[in-house]
């Protein structure tokens, strides 16, 4: 991976790269008015506290990935979860580790808030990423 990549939470200046880089991968595209509605719950995630958005930045932090978690509890198994729902990183990065490293560091933060699980959303219209599920998901993949 590039050193001149960056790993770090996402601030309210970040806010015009997220919704660009999620527009990239959804139907934000053929409806930019959706946008708005993206920049709304990203604000609110980033007040929240309950929630963590972590980019991968260059140096003239341009955003070139993301991950987003939600802290949660999982009733079955008791205890704080993490909801992984967003792993985005642009097309001209990818293949180079950021979207491991965005996650790795995601469960960092679930660690230190005592998250005993992670849990991934998945969109079944979309193609998965090469290679995600043999590597996100090894026998002895622990949190």
């Amino acid at each position: 991976m590039p050193e001149a990549v960056v790993i770090r939470p996402a601030t309210r200046t970040d806010l015009t790269g997220l919704v660009s880089l999620l527009g990239s991968v959804s139907s934000l595209r053929e409806d930019p008015a959706a946008g708005d509605g993206q920049r709304r719950d990203l604000e609110l995630m980033l007040k929240n506290g309950r929630g963590r958005i972590l980019i991968a930045s260059v140096a003239d932090r341009t955003v070139v990935g993301m991950c987003s978690g939600r802290l949660t509890i999982q009733e079955a198994e008791g205890g704080p979860a993490v909801l992984i729902e967003d792993v985005v990183v642009r097309e001209d990065w990818r293949g180079q580790g950021l979207g491991e490293l965005l996650i790795h560091r995601l469960t960092e933060w679930a660690r230190a808030d005592s998250a005993g699980r992670l849990m991934l959303l998945a969109d079944p219209d979309a193609a998965p990423a090469p290679g995600f599920q043999n590597n996100a998901h090894r026998p002895g993949n622990r949190l």
